[in-house]
C-alpha cells in the first residue's frame, strides 16, 4: 500500500515539465532559424555562381574596369574642374616678373614670351612688364583677359597669406557668416550709388558704380595688376575714369577706384603707382594657391580673402554627394529585375518552386547578393570620401542607404513579377528609376536649404559626410518610409511568386490587381491591406510636398499651392482606400449587394484611418514650420488653435474617420459596378476629400 504523494512533487514534476518545453521550444526556433539561414544561404550562393542575371565573366571584366576607370578618373576630374577655358589666354611674361608664378599656376593661361607685335597682331591677350601689365590686346577677349588675371592675382596672394602661420596677421579680420531664408517679398532697391572711398592720404574719392566687390577701369590705358607683399592687387586704370567702387584704396595718380588686396590694404595703379610692385613670395609646395583642393572643390570649402569672394552657398556639395549614392543603385537593379525574370521565362524558377524552402527564403536568398553588392559600394564610396577627400562621415552614412537600396531592389522585383518580357521590364526598370532617383536625389539637392530634404535618406548621408549631427526623430523620418514600402512591395511580389501566377502571360494591370486582391480573404481583410498601403501614401505624400516646395520658393500664392497639395493628397489617399476594393470585385470576391459595399468600404476606411495616425511622425522633421507641412499634417495642426481639449479630440478623431469611411463607401459603391464606375466614384470622392480639406486648411487659418 502506497502511502501519500510527498508534498510538492506535483508542481515540481509541473515545473520540470515546463522547464523542459520551453527548452523544446527553444532548440526548435533555434533548428528553424538555422534551417533559414542555411537555405537562404544556398539559395544566394546558386544565385552568384548560377544566375547572376545572365551575365558572363567577360562582361563583369569589363563593367568592373570601367568603374575602377571612373573612379580614378573622379579626382582628376574634381581637381581640374570645367577645363573648358584651359590656355584661353595667351600672356606675354618672363621668370622674372613678379606676375608669373601666378600666371603660370593658372591653366587659364598659356605663357609665351613678351612681344608687343604679337599683342598687335592678335596673337597675344595680355604683355606683363616688370610688376604691371603693359598692353592687351583692345577686343573683348583682351578685357577678359586683364580682368580674369587680376582675379587669378587676388587669389594667389590670398593663397600666399593663407599658408601664413600668423593668421591673425595675414587675416585680421574674421566674419562669420549665417545665411537665413529671405521673406517672400518682392524688393526694389536702387541698382547705382554713390560710395565714399578713403583714400591713402586721408581725402575722400568717389565712384559712380555699384557698390561691392570692386570693378576694373572702364577706359585706362594701362591696366595695372601687380602682386606685392606691402601692396596689393592693382585693379584700377591710369588715365580713365574708373567705373566701380572697391574695397581698397583708390590708387596713385589714376582717377578711377580700385579694388586691391594686400597684406597692407594698399593699392597701386597702372601708372606707376610706387607701392602696388614688389617681390612676390613664393608658398610653399602643396598649399593651396590659385584653386582650391580636391575637397574644397567637391564640397565648397572655406573662402577666405577679400569681401568680394563672399558668395551665398550653392548647393554643389549636395547635389554631387546625392548622385554619387544614388547612381550605383540604379547599376545593381538591372542586374537584379534579370534574373527574376529569366526565371519566369525560362522557368528556371519552378525548380525553386517545388523545392523544400519557402517562398520567403527563395527571396530573401535571391535579393541578398544585390542588396549586398548594393550596401557595399555605399560604405566604399563612404570610405573614399572620408580618406581621399577628407570629408566627415560614419555608419549613418551607411545605415541611410540601406532602406535606399531596399526600396530599389523591392521596386524592380515587384515589376519583374509583373512584366511579361524583357521589353516590359525595360520600361518598369525606366519608371522605377526615373520615379525613385527623383524621390531620393532631388530632395537631398537641398539639404542646406530646407528641412524639407529630409523625406529622402540621401539628406542623412550628406549632412553626416558634413559632419552635421543627425538625430533619431530626423533618422527615423527619413528611414521608416521607404523600409515599410520596400516591406510591401516584397509582400506583394511574394503573393505573386507561385506557379500559377509567375508563368502566366497576363498584362500588368491585371498583374497588379492580381497582387492586390492576393491577401484579401474575408471582408474585414480590407481594412488590413488599406492599413498595409499606408507606406505608399506617406511616400506619395512627402513627395508631392517636395514637388510643391519649388513652387512656394518661386514666390506663387500660397492659396494656389495649397490648393494644389490638397488634390493631390486626396487622389492619393483615396486610390489606396479603394484600388484593392476594386481588385476584390473584379476577382469576384464580394457580392454586389448594397450592403457588401458599405461594409468594405467602412473596413478600407476604418483601416486607413487607424493607420494614418502615424503621419504624426511629420512633426519629428518640423515640417509644420512651412506652409506644405501644416497642409500634410491636416487636422493634426489644430493644436495650437485655443479649441477646448474636448472638442479637438472629437474633432480629430470623429470627423477624419467619418470622411474615410463616406469616401471609402462612394468609391466601393462605384467597384461593384465595373471600372467605368469606379472611376467616376473615384473623382467624386476625391472631390468630397478635397472639400473637407479646404474646409479644415480654412478654419485653421481663419
Amino acid at each position: 500500500m502506497s502511502g501519500p504523494p510527498p508534498v510538492g512533487g506535483d508542481d515540481r514534476s509541473r515545473r520540470e515539465s515546463q522547464i523542459g518545453s520551453d527548452a523544446s521550444a527553444t532548440q526548435r526556433f533555434v533548428r528553424w532559424v538555422r534551417t533559414r539561414v542555411e537555405n537562404v544561404a544556398r539559395i544566394a550562393r546558386w544565385e552568384v555562381t548560377k544566375n547572376a542575371g545572365g551575365v558572363d565573366r567577360r562582361t563583369v571584366v569589363v563593367a568592373l574596369l570601367a568603374v575602377l576607370g571612373l573612379g580614378a578618373m573622379a579626382p582628376v576630374a574634381v581637381s581640374q574642374g570645367v577645363a573648358l577655358d584651359q590656355g584661353i589666354y595667351r600672356v606675354g611674361v618672363v621668370e622674372e616678373d613678379p606676375l608669373y608664378d601666378p600666371v603660370s599656376l593658372d591653366p587659364t593661361f598659356r605663357v609665351q614670351d613678351p612681344s608687343e607685335s604679337a599683342v598687335g597682331a592678335g596673337d597675344q591677350e595680355v604683355l606683363v612688364v616688370g610688376p604691371r601689365v603693359s598692353q592687351y590686346a583692345d577686343s573683348t577677349k583682351g578685357r577678359a583677359a586683364v580682368a580674369e588675371l587680376r582675379s587669378t592675382v587676388q587669389r594667389y596672394n590670398d593663397g600666399i597669406m593663407d599658408g601664413d602661420d600668423n593668421q591673425s596677421a595675414a587675416f585680421p579680420v574674421l566674419v562669420n557668416l549665417t545665411y537665413v531664408e529671405r521673406e517672400s517679398q518682392q524688393v526694389a532697391v536702387s541698382q547705382t550709388r554713390t560710395v565714399p572711398i578713403q583714400t591713402d592720404e586721408g581725402g575722400t574719392g568717389s565712384g559712380d558704380g555699384t557698390a561691392g566687390d570692386g570693378g576694373s577701369g572702364g577706359g585706362g590705358e594701362d591696366t595695372g595688376g601687380a602682386a606685392g607683399s606691402d601692396g596689393g592687387t592693382g585693379g584700377g586704370s591710369s588715365d580713365g575714369a574708373g567705373a566701380g567702387s572697391g574695397d581698397g584704396g583708390s590708387g596713385g595718380d589714376g582717377e578711377g577706384t580700385s579694388a586691391g588686396t594686400g597684406s597692407d590694404g594698399g593699392t597701386g595703379d597702372g601708372a606707376g603707382g610706387g607701392d602696388g610692385s614688389g617681390d612676390v613670395t613664393t608658398p610653399s609646395e602643396g598649399s593651396n594657391v590659385a584653386g582650391s583642393s580636391i575637397g574644397a572643390r567637391l564640397t565648397g570649402g572655406s573662402a577666405t580673402g577679400a569681401p568680394s569672394d563672399i558668395a551665398p552657398p550653392f548647393p554643389f556639395q549636395s547635389l554631387v554627394l546625392a548622385f554619387v549614392f544614388v547612381l550605383p543603385l540604379n547599376f545593381v537593379i538591372q542586374a537584379y529585375g534579370s534574373t527574376i525574370l529569366s526565371e519566369r521565362i525560362n522557368r528556371r524558377g519552378e525548380l525553386l518552386l517545388v523545392a523544400p524552402v519557402s517562398r520567403g527564403d527563395i527571396i530573401v536568398g535571391k535579393t541578398l547578393p544585390y542588396f549586398a553588392a548594393a550596401v557595399a559600394v555605399a560604405a566604399g564610396i563612404t570610405l573614399v570620401l572620408q580618406v581621399g577627400l577628407g570629408l566627415g562621415g560614419s555608419a549613418i552614412s551607411v545605415l541611410a542607404v540601406v532602406p535606399l537600396a531596399m526600396l530599389f531592389l523591392a521596386a524592380t522585383f515587384l515589376g519583374a513579377m509583373f512584366a511579361r518580357s524583357f521589353k516590359e521590364l525595360t520600361f518598369v526598370t525606366v519608371t522605377i528609376t526615373v520615379s525613385l532617383t527623383s524621390y531620393a536625389f532631388v530632395p537631398a539637392i537641398f539639404t542646406d536649404v530646407t528641412p524639407i530634404a529630409l523625406i529622402s535618406p540621401l539628406t542623412l548621408v550628406v549632412r553626416d559626410l558634413q559632419g552635421q549631427a543627425v538625430g533619431l526623430g530626423q533618422f527615423v523620418f527619413s528611414t521608416l518610409p521607404p523600409t515599410l514600402t520596400a516591406l510591401v512591395c516584397f509582400g506583394l511580389g511574394a503573393g505573386l511568386y507561385r506557379e500559377e501566377d509567375m508563368f502566366t502571360q497576363r498584362p500588368i494591370p491585371y498583374k497588379v490587381l492580381d497582387a492586390l486582391a492576393g491577401p484579401i480573404e474575408r471582408r474585414r481583410s480590407v481594412a488590413l491591406v488599406t492599413a498595409v498601403l499606408l507606406p505608399f501614401v506617406l511616400v506619395a505624400e512627402l513627395v508631392v510636398a517636395a514637388f510643391a516646395y519649388p513652387l512656394w520658393q518661386a514666390e506663387i500664392p500660397v492659396g494656389a499651392i495649397v490648393v494644389a497639395v490638397l488634390i493631390g493628397l486626396a487622389v492619393v489617399e483615396e486610390l489606396a482606400k479603394s484600388l484593392h476594393v476594386y481588385a476584390g470585385y473584379a476577382h469576384s470576391l464580394f457580392d454586389d449587394r448594397l450592403r457588401t459595399a458599405l461594409v468594405v468600404g467602412a473596413f478600407s476606411g476604418l483601416g486607413f484611418f487607424l493607420a494614418e495616425k502615424l503621419t504624426l511622425i511629420v512633426r519629428l522633421a518640423d515640417l509644420q514650420t512651412l506652409p506644405v507641412g501644416q497642409t500634410l499634417v491636416g487636422e493634426q495642426a489644430a493644436v495650437g488653435t485655443g479649441v477646448p481639449l474636448a472638442i479637438l479630440l472629437v474633432a480629430l478623431l470623429l470627423a477624419p474617420l467619418a470622411l474615410h469611411v463616406v469616401t471609402a463607401s462612394i468609391s466601393a459603391l462605384g467597384a461593384r459596378r465595373g471600372r467605368r464606375s469606379y472611376v467616376i466614384a473615384l473623382v467624386v470622392a476625391v472631390a468630397v476629400h478635397v472639400a473637407y480639406n479646404l474646409t479644415v486648411v480654412s478654419a485653421l487659418v481663419g
